[in-house]
């Protein structure tokens, strides 16, 4: 559950060791989701009046296309969190790094800042492999399959090319 009375907030913290389902709504079409859940631990305390702090981590694998051949490929998210949230009104509010609370709400749900700590911490660009040698920009193929013989039909245009600008 990472949702949280806020009335019970106040009088003691809630400790958190939870999942965050990749099937969670969320979670929107484009976002780079968990492979299979995110794991939530940390804890939830009130830091004055209308105020709450939460401090904990985030971590899964997150399933991206290589940057340069497309394949599949899997990347470790692992972030340290430390959050804010206040309700509206609050003298801070403007910072963006406070999670504003509407002013009668009852519940405190993490889910929308942890998604968004997650986006932050996971990587724009993942490679399969370090030596990943991308696909041929002439035909497209995948060059860690092997040569694609695009530089072989090139060299052998070009020869043929010489040859015949040599015999006129």
């Amino acid at each position: 559950m990472l949702s949280f009375d806020i009335r019970s907030l106040e009088s003691h913290a809630a400790v958190v060791d939870e999942e965050l389902s990749a099937n969670d709504p969320v979670w929107q079409a484009d976002d780079p989701k968990p492979d299979g859940a995110a794991h939530v631990s940390g804890r939830l305390s009130a830091a004055g009046p209308g105020r709450f702090y939460w401090h904990g981590r985030i971590e899964g694998d997150v399933v991206l296309e290589c940057s340069r051949c497309l394949a599949e490929t899997r990347a470790h998210v692992s972030d340290e969190a430390h959050l804010i949230f206040a309700e509206a009104g609050d003298e801070d509010i403007d910072d963006p790094d406070v999670y504003q609370l509407d002013a009668h709400t009852t519940e405190l749900d993490l889910r929308p800042a942890l998604r968004e700590e997650w986006l932050l911490a996971a990587p724009a660009f993942a490679l399969c492999q370090e030596d990943c040698k991308g696909l041929c920009a002439r035909c497209g193929a995948d060059l860690n399959a092997g040569s694609c013989g695009c530089e072989d039909a090139v060299r052998g245009s070009h020869a043929r090319s010489s040859h015949l600008h040599r015999s006129r």
